[in-house]
């Protein structure tokens, strides 16, 4: 039988992202699984090396690191994975590329499951940035459960 003992939940800090973690919540229940919050905060030195000297996106990047943290820990708090009942998981934030950070966690974190929302680019703005949850499902050794959070009631 199969077995889901680590569940990778990619969270970017938006809305849509957040109605995927009843899904989380479900398999990691059933399962008696571990869940793995992570958030990835973009590498901001990749763009602003032409702009802004390094010194001051050094700073730029430790605050959006600090930022996150204080999101994180409102939504841990908020949601059910601040209730007494679940303490069944882990929560990471680091720095660079969503896709490329994501595939890194479940093989360094050993994941046997990946649940994380779409997000639906369209246009120029998916053929300039692609999608992160595509990249995660093409690349991944692991499944990837998709939720369309438009789709979510």
């Amino acid at each position: 039988m199969m077995e889901i003992k680590k569940i990778l939940f990619p969270y970017d800090l938006t809305e849509n992202a957040l109605k995927t973690l009843p899904y989380v919540l479900l398999v990691s229940e059933k399962y008696n699984s571990m869940i793995y919050l992570l958030h990835v905060v973009q590498d901001l030195h990749k763009w602003g090396k032409l702009y802004m000297p390094h010194g001051s996106m050094d700073t730029f990047q430790k605050e959006a690191l600090e930022g996150a943290e204080k999101a994180l820990d409102r939504v841990c708090e908020e949601s059910a994975l601040g209730g007494q009942n679940f303490l069944n998981f882990q929560r990471k934030i680091v720095s660079g590329d969503p896709a490329e950070e994501i595939l890194k966690t479940i093989d360094s974190e050993d994941i046997d499951l990946v649940i994380m929302a779409t997000h639906g680019r369209k246009g120029l703005e998916h053929v300039i940035f692609g999608s992160v949850a595509e990249n995660v499902v093409k690349k991944s050794r692991v499944p990837v459960m998709t939720v369309n959070p438009y789709k979510v009631k």
